[in-house]
């Protein structure tokens, strides 16, 4: 059974499903098949999509009139078409002419899948030498200690007058795990 998935990115009038619901229909997609979100790729709360997904059975055949409107990013995108292949469900998309249903869409499957990780990859090691850059320049990643200045200098001399940790907490107003992550960080502790 082919299943129609179809999304705009806002409820305005100025934008509607009509053109994706007639390509769908075209390919024949049953319209009592059709599910639809007005809502931007980018978020995460698509109840059109969560139904199409839970809707669809092995041998069923999922399709979007265009990749974009499936997916927030490539590799989003992929989760979820992986996630079909494991459910044996397929997946078309009319614009594209992706068709895991046949061997060259399978091919293009892979390919997508193979410039995904590659893009991971990239970023990965952008972050990494960013932190490095970073480094060198005396900067340091992560969040801001928590406890600073005269606060922190007062806390590690009543540990080193024998208050407990339990006690600093209380009496200073810190979390414990907010005291023992800055003890951590803090080379005069010890």
């Amino acid at each position: 059974m082919l299943v129609g998935y179809m999304r705009v990115s806002s409820e305005s009038e100025r934008q509607s499903t009509d053109l994706q619901r007639d390509a769908l229909i075209a390919a024949g997609v049953d319209a009592r098949h059709l599910f639809e979100d007005h809502a931007s790729g980018a978020k995460d709360d698509r109840p059109g999509l969560a139904k199409a997904l839970a809707f669809l059975k092995p041998g069923d055949v999922l399709v979007v009139w265009k990749l974009d409107r499936l997916g927030r990013s490539l590799s989003h995108l992929l989760t979820i078409i992986t996630s079909l292949k494991e459910k044996e469900v397929a997946f078309k998309s009319l614009t594209e002419g992706m068709d895991t249903t046949t061997p060259s869409g399978e091919l293009l499957f892979h390919m997508f899948a193979a410039l995904a990780q590659y893009e991971r990859s990239l970023i990965q090691e952008r972050v990494i030498a960013g932190l490095e850059a970073a480094k060198k320049r005396g900067r340091v990643g992560g969040r801001p200690p928590a406890i600073t200045g005269e606060k922190l200098e007062a806390i590690l001399e009543a540990l080193k007058n024998g208050m407990s940790k339990s006690a600093a907490c209380r009496n200073f107003g810190v979390k414990r795990t907010t005291l023992i992550e800055t003890l951590s960080r803090t080379s005069d502790y010890g």
